[in-house]
């Protein structure tokens, strides 16, 4: 009766089976890291920071009027004043 149920695992399947598990270890270790927040406290990604550009007075200008802040009259005088 004895080797009933095979052989077991064979050479290959153990190297996969440990390759897998550091893979996984790696990739919760580099998904831990890269979520929390870094020393100065910052959370967002290093390329978005690189995209990010201050807005312009007239940006946000125009989005305030887009969300109904101001109104036309206002937008129009305060655009003025600005490009002035």
């Amino acid at each position: 009766m004895m080797g009933w149920y095979g052989g077991g695992m064979g050479g290959g399947a153990w190297l996969f089976m440990g390759l897998f598990g550091m893979a996984l270890i790696a990739l919760i270790v580099w998904l831990v890291v890269r979520l929390l927040p870094d020393r100065a406290g910052n959370t967002t990604p290093p390329a978005a920071q690189q995209l990010h550009h201050p807005e312009t007075p007239l940006e946000i200008l125009d989005k305030r009027l887009a969300r109904g802040e101001i109104d036309l009259d206002t937008y129009t005088a305060q655009r003025a004043a600005l490009r002035t």
